[in-house]
């Protein structure tokens, strides 16, 4: 940041965090037959790599989460542990900002944590549910969320 440019102000962040999990709602209600399941292509999570743009992304992407999974076939289980993970997934892109940890924290994170959780609940191998979640989230991830990055850092280079 240069001397010109201002600070964004606490009311700016919270509605950008608000946007954030607004959009991340609605992108997996309106994709909701490819957003949950084995092989899971949740198109929302190319909003995941937000956070190497803004620190606030991270509290809006932990909503997004909670309540796009309030619609979730695995209940609770996937609106608590789904959030908490997409909260440690944010924090760590968050740190690791434009390099590789960062870029793979939200594949990493969202297929060993909730491939587990979903493999307990479903009574199905582990290594399946890992499998098909890192294939839909590193899809999305790299042929969406980081094309998406790169644009909003050509468009706005001050962020």
């Amino acid at each position: 940041m240069n001397g010109m440019e201002k600070r964004p102000l606490p009311l700016e962040r919270g509605l950008r965090a608000a946007i954030i999990a607004g959009l991340y709602v609605a992108l997996t209600y309106f994709f909701q037959p490819i957003s949950f399941g084995m092989t899971q292509f949740r198109v929302s999570e190319a909003l995941t790599l937000l956070p190497m743009l803004w620190p606030e992304a991270v509290a809006g992407l932990f909503l997004g989460v909670l309540l796009a999974n309030l619609a979730s076939p695995f209940g609770l289980w996937d609106i608590v542990l789904g959030s908490l993970t997409t909260l440690l997934a944010a924090l760590v892109t968050r740190r690791f900002a434009f390099r590789w940890p960062g870029y793979l924290s939200p594949v990493v994170f969202n297929s060993l944590i909730v491939g587990g959780y979903l493999s307990y609940l479903t009574h199905t191998p582990y290594l399946l549910w890992v499998g098909g979640i890192a294939l839909g989230e590193g899809g999305v991830v790299l042929l969406l969320g980081y094309p998406l990055i790169q644009l909003l850092r050509r468009r706005f280079p001050g962020i």
